[in-house]
């Protein structure tokens, strides 16, 4: 009985074209999903006060904080790019003291017009508005972390981008000669359940702090598969040579019976 299934063709068997295609499409899947891990980072990490992405990070982020506001827990992490340290403490001052309107007019809306009205303008829905006293206020509540009609507008998001992902990855990667065959079909499905894994904990993540862990080793899992599918394929496209044993004449079917 031979090693491989009929309908298997190795890269090596497949037109120069059609590996060609393989190799573009796996670089830019590969520095997109590079970027991907960037933005991910820079835009939690530091919302514990502490530089580095951990899962206390993760935690305020879809649960919120206990000690901060909104307002505060966003300029302490995904905004704080975006104000010099003396800027964020007039703003932070401002919410401790008691949200004042009169101060919010002559020290923080000044702030907001320089560095925050390019995306906080109220044009976006999706997008806080700080255009207003009033609006602001809404944000100086407690931070409760990303909201449900947040999450399911990013959840449907993630689950149909990264399926695409994982599918196109994955059947690029059905080509490599990889043994035992049940590790090959683990790799490829593991990105489909780990996706599950974390997109499900950013709503059990609100219910017990722990499911953050959940988040950080289904993104793990994901990075992994995605990356071990990437080197396999682009390895075996150009540089690895099947074993004599399972090699054919290039068209000549595998006789399975």
């Amino acid at each position: 009985m031979p090693e491989v299934h009929r309908l298997f063709y190795h890269y090596s068997e497949l037109p120069l074209s059609r590996r060609v295609l393989y190799t573009c499409a796996l670089c830019v899947l590969g520095v997109g999903y590079l970027f991907a891990m960037i933005y991910i980072y820079i835009s939690n990490e530091g919302r514990d006060g502490k530089p580095g992405l951990s899962e206390t990070d993760l935690v305020i982020a879809y649960s919120g904080s206990k000690a901060d506001t909104r307002l505060e827990a966003a300029i302490k992490g995904p905004m704080s790019a975006m104000l010099p340290d003396p800027e964020k403490a007039i703003i932070i001052n401002w919410v401790r003291r008691g949200v004042n309107a009169k101060e919010f007019e002559t020290q923080v809306q000044p702030v907001f017009e320089k560095r925050c009205y390019a995306c906080h303008d109220g044009s976006n829905p999706h997008v806080p508005s700080l255009l207003t006293y009033k609006d602001t206020v809404k944000l100086a509540a407690l931070d409760t972390g990303a909201t449900i009609p947040t999450l399911i507008r990013v959840s449907h998001i993630h689950l149909f981008g990264i399926s695409f992902i994982f599918f196109i990855t994955g059947l690029i990667f059905s080509h490599a000669y990889v043994r035992p065959i049940w590790l090959k079909c683990a790799v490829i499905a593991l990105p489909f359940v780990a996706v599950f894994l974390d997109i499900g904990s950013w709503y059990l993540t609100k219910l017990n702090p722990l499911f953050a862990w959940v988040i950080m080793v289904g993104g793990g899992l994901m990075g992994a598969s995605f990356a071990f599918m990437w080197v396999v394929s682009m390895y075996q496209i150009w540089l690895y040579k099947l074993p004599s044993r399972v090699t054919r004449p290039v068209g000549e079917p595998i006789d399975v019976g």
